[in-house]
């Protein structure tokens, strides 16, 4: 049954009653006799912790005293694992190893354990910062190494299997185009496209932007050349004379060339 907001547990209980008195409902619930015996509490917020140290009965000052409650009471507490210093070591030396894909999925949270960390890879498991940090784990307990000593074994390692495996890749790689397989565009060119695009775009707004203030800046050094101009070009286009050669008038009286001949 589910409670509305602001439903107290008990009403529950008062409430079945009413409908089994009423006859709506035949028979009890399997919790109706336990909720009877033992009633649920009307408060489900977490209460205070009982003080065992109570002050003696004759300290008046001890007894008067407030018992302050302390801040980090809900604040979970802070777990340490021997893992997170070498996790914070390595990653730190080699972030770009956080944007490799990894997969999160697990058995039981203790996967790690299953493995046989003599040997840094794994089979079934890909080559990743937890491999190098398990490996370093692994010699400090049982080859006695200390800390920075088990990381560079491990780390070194650690190396020498990426640089194999990039080595395999490119061979295949190679391998796959002389028989005819085409790639495509690999990332750092599909990136530099994109870079180029954004510079060619970047470089027309700049061009705009560059012939409009230098228009105002014209326009600041010369106030009176725009108004100037446009006050010529009016006259010009009004005053038929200054159009052309000055027209002569003809008198209606004077026949024209073309009607005397």
């Amino acid at each position: 049954m589910a409670l509305s907001q602001g439903a107290r547990p008990l009403r529950v209980y008062k409430e079945t009653t009413q409908l089994l008195r009423l006859g709506i409902l035949t028979k009890e619930p399997p919790w109706y006799q336990v909720v009877a015996s033992v009633p649920p509490s009307t408060v489900l917020i977490r209460t205070t912790p009982v003080e065992f140290d109570t002050p003696p009965q004759g300290d008046v000052k001890a007894v008067s005293r407030k018992v302050k409650k302390s801040k980090k009471f809900f604040r979970p507490r802070y777990i340490q694992y021997p893992e997170d210093d070498l996790r914070k070591t390595f990653f730190a030396d080699h972030p770009w190893e956080l944007a490799r894909p990894r997969i999160l999925v697990e058995d039981s949270g203790n996967d790690g354990l299953n493995y046989d960390w003599s040997r840094l890879q794994q089979p079934g498991k890909a080559l990743d910062g937890e491999s190098v940090i398990q490996r370093q784990m692994w010699l400090m307990e049982n080859e006695k190494l200390s800390k920075s000593a088990a990381y560079d074994v491990a780390r070194k390692e650690f190396y020498r299997l990426r640089m194999r495996s990039d080595i395999e890749r490119r061979i295949a790689a190679e391998e796959a185009r002389s028989v005819g397989a085409f790639f495509g565009k690999s990332h750092l060119q599909v990136g530099l496209e994109l870079e180029e695009k954004a510079l060619l775009a970047w470089k027309v707004k700049a061009q705009e932007a560059v012939a409009r203030r230098q228009q105002r800046i014209e326009a600041m050094a010369n106030p009176g050349s725009i108004d100037t101009d446009v006050g010529d070009e009016d006259a010009t286009t009004d005053t038929p004379g200054l159009t052309g050669a000055p027209e002569t008038p003809t008198s209606p009286t004077e026949p024209s060339n073309a009607q005397g001949t």
